[in-house]
């Protein structure tokens, strides 16, 4: 397999990773009040970042063991 067609793939599977991530961290970790603060968007901020790296990492991982 070409470097092109692993990155894509890559590429997918982290956003699909990221996807299931980001709803169950922020169902269970987020509860939305009427009136955001600071604090609320520090905490979204934080948790994309760690998911969209830990997504990625996880895509690499399998995209490098299964092709």
């Amino acid at each position: 397999m070409n470097d092109n067609t692993r990155q894509q793939a890559i590429t997918i599977l982290a956003a699909a990773i990221a996807y299931g991530i980001s709803h169950y961290l922020t169902s269970r970790y987020i509860d939305l009040p009427d009136e955001r603060g600071i604090k609320d968007d520090v905490l979204e901020a934080t948790l994309k970042g760690v998911t969209t790296a830990v997504s990625t990492i996880t895509a690499s991982i399998i995209v490098r063991r299964l092709l």
